[in-house]
């Protein structure tokens, strides 16, 4: 998830939470347990995000593995070097 991404997801949040907020407005003795609900959501939500972000980090760093790999075999079936390790295996067996 890009920054831009998140902000713009934190800003919705926010402002479903005042919507909800302003139209219910419970009584005190519920608003507590509310706001521990809310508070607890937030933690969840938060942890979500750091899960979120460390997957984001693996799958590049493998995209970036695998890329470095076919690269790789890219260069060691090039025709050039193809031909130049098939001369030398050659030479090197006395063909």
């Amino acid at each position: 998830m890009m920054i831009g991404d998140r902000e713009g997801l934190v800003a919705r949040i926010r402002q479903v939470r005042r919507i909800a907020t302003a139209r219910d407005r419970p009584s005190s003795g519920t608003g507590d347990a509310q706001r521990d609900r809310i508070q607890a959501l937030e933690g969840r939500v938060s942890h979500l995000e750091q899960q979120l972000d460390g997957l984001q980090d693996s799958v590049h760093r493998e995209a970036e593995r695998h890329a470095k790999l076919i690269a790789e075999l890219q260069a060691q079936v090039d025709p050039g070097t193809m031909g130049a390790a098939l001369a030398e295996d050659a030479r090197n067996r006395g063909l």
